[in-house]
């Protein structure tokens, strides 16, 4: 399968999942805005979502699906087999523990990690205190859910993994619809939410289990042991935990430093999930497909296809986040009051959120390189220069949100993730490009350079479109008249943006339909200008 087919693959089931993420923030927008049950839902959401990065996703993305490919190769299906059942036994224990540890804990991770703004109000922060409580067990079920993702991406099976998240949005969207159904009030409705993650936290498990056994891999529970692989797992994991988590880290800190005001937490979270759409379609894709090819490439010695994987995925990724990144600069008022002023979220809101929104939106193509460049020291088994970077990205983001929160509120702390996001990136890209893991393409600059104008034209285009459809966009038209209106803007855009493109050659067809495969790839060699 090529990687652009299996880039599509993940990034379909993705988009699918991030279709029901907006259905489920447009009902809970209209059922809680941006009010205190909203703020406290968030707050308690953060903490289990951080550590599902810390200890399932980044972890085992970058340290355990190295491994397991390496066992593949080496050993077969047995030994992969035999080296996931360590892992699990581990894993199972080590989450019980935290789990037990963090309950134990909730109060005062509470008042002085996940919001100690919530300090001066005592019916918030218990609040928010049992509700982190209930939601806590997710961050089992959802590492065991990575771990057995990362096995099913080894073996090639993307879609079970990617379709897997569908289920927490499913499961939530069930709740508000019954919360706004039986006109439950916003405390009812935050506490349907906060079981529904839980609900939705075994549902994904189950998911991902049946794809391995379909896989044809089974996995038992077997008594904890620190085995060789196990520890060099450990070794790796630890560091990738921390950078894999980068992102949410950074959002908790401008969380803690938000909740001393009303409503910046809802807001920023508002604003998270638009601009979550390109990063999870694009960068989880490349995320998720790159590693595993990188791994298996440099294990075969193939390092002219492991450069060429490399490049072409920055390439797929300039591609289409370049474009969005402007669109959501000019849009974004006009895309939060489509999507979210109704009801409990008023006009104002739609002003806060929009402008948290446009910043986000200069951040996205770091966000999404981020994940195009860390693979690059994954697949190396290199996990300590990502978490590196990451600390220099974390005190960017700390000093530069503690200095504009006062002066400029939640938009503060989104100026801060974003600088944050491209100091980690150039970082990254200068590392790589220094010990020669990354192939300098005169090309590729030149394309990207070319990419940027096509997005202008198109972002020049959008202005003046706006305008012209200003009524229709107004807050007081009907929603089918708003929406009708924003999709004739994107659609228009879409057009201009790919027509100028192609024509200033930005791209051309070879880019888009360019089948990487790992057989004979290490013999093609980077594309020539044409």
């Amino acid at each position: 399968m090529s990687l652009v087919k299996k880039f599509m693959t993940v990034g379909g089931a993705t988009l699918g999942s991030r279709i029901f993420g907006f259905a489920r923030e447009m009902l809970m927008a209209a059922a809680l805005g941006t009010g205190p049950m909203a703020d406290v839902f968030y707050a308690a959401f953060r903490f289990p979502n951080l550590f599902r990065r810390l200890f399932a996703e980044g972890a085992f993305n970058a340290a355990f699906v190295p491994l397991f490919s390496k066992e593949i190769e080496a050993n077969g299906t047995d030994g992969a087999k035999r080296f996931s059942e360590e892992v699990f036994g581990v894993l199972f224990t080590v989450l019980l523990l935290i789990t037990i540890a963090m309950e134990l804990s909730m109060p005062l991770l509470v008042r002085f990690v996940i919001a100690p703004g919530f300090a001066d109000d005592a019916e918030k922060s218990a609040l928010t205190v049992r509700m982190a409580m209930v939601m806590f067990p997710y961050l089992m079920c959802m590492s065991l859910t990575a771990m057995m993702s990362g096995m099913l991406n080894s073996l090639h099976h993307f879609f079970a993994a990617a379709v897997a998240p569908i289920f927490l949005n499913i499961v939530m969207i069930g709740a508000l619809f019954y919360a706004l159904y039986t006109g439950a009030d916003p405390l009812a409705t935050a506490w349907y939410l906060s079981w529904g993650v839980l609900v939705a936290g075994v549902l994904q498990l189950g998911v991902v289990y049946f794809g391995v056994l379909h896989a044809g891999m089974s996995i038992k529970l077997k008594f904890p042991r620190f085995t060789p692989n196990v520890k060099r797992l450990l070794i790796l994991a630890v560091p990738a935990a921390i950078t894999g988590g980068i992102t949410q880290i950074n959002q908790l800190i401008g969380q803690a430093i938000a909740s001393a005001q009303d409503g910046a937490i809802a807001a920023l979270q508002y604003a998270d999930r638009i601009y979550q759409l390109p990063l999870g379609v694009v960068g989880i894709a490349v995320g998720v497909v790159l590693l595993p090819e990188l791994a298996r490439a440099l294990k075969g010695g193939h390092l002219r296809e492991a450069g060429n994987l490399q490049n072409r995925s920055i390439e797929f990724v300039l591609f289409l986040t370049i474009p969005a990144a402007f669109a959501l600069w000019i849009l974004s008022d006009e895309i939060i009051r489509v999507l979210y002023e109704r009801g409990a979220f008023h006009a104002e809101n739609t002003a806060v959120v929009g402008s948290i929104l446009a910043i986000y939106g200069i951040g996205l193509p770091a966000f999404v390189l981020i994940k195009a460049l860390q693979p690059g020291f994954y697949a190396r088994e290199d996990t300590k220069t990502p978490m590196r970077f990451s600390a220099v990205s974390v005190a960017a983001n700390c000093a530069l949100a503690i200095t504009l929160f006062p002066r400029l509120g939640a938009p503060g702390i989104a100026v801060a993730e974003a600088t944050a996001g491209w100091i980690s990136t150039v970082l990254l890209f200068v590392t790589l490009l220094r010990r020669g893991h990354l192939t300098w393409e005169w090309v590729l600059l030149r394309r990207t350079a070319l990419l940027v104008v096509a997005a202008a034209i198109m972002g020049g285009v959008l202005y003046y479109l706006r305008s012209v459809f200003a009524m229709s966009l107004a807050s007081g038209s009907p929603f089918w008249t708003k929406l009708g209106a924003l999709g004739i803007l994107i659609g228009v855009s879409m057009v201009v943006y790919f027509a100028v493109a192609f024509l200033i050659g930005g791209a051309d067809l070879s880019m888009i339909r360019r089948n990487i495969k790992r057989k004979g790839a290490a013999n093609t060699p980077p594309p020539t200008d044409t």
